[in-house]
Formats: C-alpha cells, sequence, structure tokens
C-alpha cells in the first residue's frame, strides 16, 4: 500500500505543477472529516485540498459504527464538518439518523449519476466500487460464467469462496439483491451459493483470491480493487474479473463517499469541498489510489483500472443497501451463510 501512496503523492504533485489546480475561495480555513476510509488513501487528497485552497483537513478515522455513534453522542457540539466513508449503506444509515443534512449544489448533480446519490441530496458518492466476479484462469473458461445468481447452480458445488457475510460489501450486495430481485428469489440464490462453497468464508478478499489463485476454489466474489492490489504485487497469478448480468440489471456496485453533518457551521465550505472531490481535476486524486472507478462519467479510470474492461453497472440507487441491510443479514443468517 505504501507504494501506491508514493505514486500518489508524485501524480499529485506533477498535477499541481502542471497548474491543472484552480484555486477555489473558501469562506473557512479548516473543515474536519470522519472518516471510515484509510488514512493512507484521503491523507493525500486533504493534501492536495489544502494546496489548492489553503484550507486544511483536519480528520478522525475510525470503523463506521463507532463514527456514526460518535456524531450522534456528540450532536449539534460535533466538530465535524464531513461524514466520509466507504459504503453506502452507511451513508445511508447516517442520513436515516438525521446526522446529514440536505445541500443545494447544481455542481453535484452534474457530476454524480443519480443512483450514486442521495435522493434527498444528504450524502453523494465520489467513487464507485464494483463487486464482480473473478475466477482461476486455468480452471474457469470466462464462456462459462454468466451471473451472480448462476454461482449458485449445481455445477459450481464445491467450486465457490465467499468473504464473510460479517462484510459490509457482501451484506450490500445481498441487500441490493433484494431490491432487485425480491426476498424469495435473492433466498435461493444465496442458499445455492452457500451449498457450494469449497471451503468455509474468508475473512478478508485478499485472503479469497489467494485461495482461487492456489486452486483451492474457482470462483469467487470480490471487489475489483482488491485484485488490483495483489495483481500489482504479482501480476503473475492465474485470476482475472468477469462481469457479470451484462444482458440484465447489471454489475453491482457500490459507493465511498460522502455527506455534510448536519450540525456544521461551515455547510458552504464543506459544500465546496465535495464539488471538488467529484470535478475532473479531483476525480482521479480520490479513486486512482485504491484502483477504484471515478464517480464523474467525464473522468476516465486509471490505465490498469480501464485494462479490465468497461461494464453496465447496476442502476439501483445504492441507497437500498442501507434501506434492506438488516433484511439481507437476517436472509443471510437463515440460508446459514456465515
Amino acid at each position: 500500500m505504501q507504494k501506491n501512496v508514493n505514486i500518489f503523492t508524485i501524480a499529485v504533485t506533477v498535477t499541481l505543477m502542471a497548474g491543472l489546480f484552480i484555486p477555489i475561495p473558501s469562506d473557512a480555513t479548516e473543515l474536519t472529516v470522519y472518516s471510515s476510509r484509510m488514512e493512507q488513501l484521503i491523507q493525500p487528497v486533504f493534501d492536495a485540498y489544502t494546496q489548492t485552497t489553503g484550507v486544511s483537513i483536519k480528520f478522525i478515522t475510525d470503523k463506521d459504527g463507532p463514527l456514526l455513534q460518535r456524531l450522534s453522542r456528540e450532536g449539534a457540539d460535533s466538530p465535524a464538518d464531513i461524514f466520509m466513508t466507504v459504503d453506502a449503506g452507511a451513508l445511508w444509515k447516517a442520513a436515516h439518523d438525521n446526522l446529514l443534512k440536505p445541500v443545494s449544489s447544481p455542481t453535484l448533480l452534474v457530476n454524480i449519476p443519480p443512483h450514486l446519490r442521495d435522493p434527498q441530496h444528504r450524502w453523494f458518492g465520489l467513487s464507485v466500487r464494483a463487486r464482480t466476479l473473478v475466477f482461476n484462469t486455468q480452471k474457469v473458461k470466462p464462456a462459462l460464467l454468466t451471473t451472480y445468481e448462476a454461482l449458485g447452480n449445481p455445477e459450481w458445488k464445491n467450486r465457490i469462496c465467499l468473504r464473510t457475510s460479517k462484510s459490509v460489501y457482501n451484506q450490500s450486495l445481498v441487500a441490493m439483491m433484494i431490491a432487485e430481485m425480491g426476498m424469495a428469489q435473492t433466498e435461493k440464490i444465496v442458499a445455492g451459493w452457500v451449498a457450494n462453497l469449497a471451503i468455509d468464508p474468508a475473512p478478508d478478499d485478499t485472503k479469497l483470491l489467494e485461495a482461487i489463485a492456489a486452486g483451492i476454489c474457482d470462483v469467487g466474489i470480490v471487489n475489483s480493487y482488491y485484485y488490483g492490489r495483489l495483481i500489482k504485487k504479482n501480476p503473475n497469478l492465474p485470476l482475472s474479473l468477469f462481469w457479470p448480468n451484462q444482458k440484465d440489471r447489471g454489475v453491482h456496485v457500490n459507493v465511498s463517499g460522502a455527506g455534510v453533518v448536519r450540525s456544521t457551521k461551515q455547510a458552504s465550505a464543506a459544500v465546496k469541498f465535495l464539488e471538488w472531490l467529484s470535478s475532473k481535476e479531483a476525480q482521479n486524486l480520490f479513486a486512482d489510489v485504491n484502483f477504484e472507478y471515478p464517480v464523474n462519467a467525464q473522468v476516465l479510470p486509471h490505465r490498469t483500472v480501464a485494462k479490465w474492461g468497461t461494464f453496465v453497472q447496476s442502476k439501483m440507487n445504492v441507497g437500498d443497501a442501507g434501506r434492506l441491510q438488516v433484511e439481507a443479514i437476517k436472509l443471510m443468517d437463515r440460508v446459514g451463510y456465515r
């Protein structure tokens, strides 16, 4: 990860030297961000904003749960101006708990597609995270792969790997499937996945990828940037991504995003920061360091990410990942998905 940060820092410096950033006036000298996005992924972005605008960014990192509890506990006295997270479900939860305020920004509405932002404009996706299929190229021909649900078919018995159901990424995936296909159909699909597991669910996506590369299982479901990280370290691994459901609902996507904290005294400055993060000038800074996709359709992904090919993504609003998260967890428990 440190190598990624170093490369990214150089890219930021070159961009700034090239004069591509236009100073943005602000009515604040410092903004405070509560973030579940890892420090090494956000520090260079915050530094670039400070250099561009003169506004410094103070940030506190933790998991979503503790951060949301902290915001709730602090109430009107919270020093936070922005809540930033790596999952649409957490953004939905923050909005549902009345911790975020609606904002008016034509810029954000233009830069961010409707399905990647809150309909009431309380939060906005800032990078796209595709949760897709990955397979062992020595054991699976891509022509055999089609959809997420097909992994529950008998031909994949003892051949698939999944990350634990405790992963918010899988909870969001199942929640979105419920929104798209209904409870009964989703339960049947997830039960099929569990029946076809080669080994117990992996603790994280990296371990899952390593198991597929080792031939322990043939195919699994991962966030694409985990694949990017691992292949960067070892490009000879027999792994490749596959984009499922291209003939119907598209690939499941999630977002890393943010919203303005309801109690902020610097709402205007906070909105300007979000607008900058959604802009052409800043989108790659936010997405590239972690092999994610820009949320702004006018911005091309990093050349490494672009090599994975284009795909049709689901247009269901990602907020459903939060709205149906509890139901998704109950479903996974019912079918024995641990």
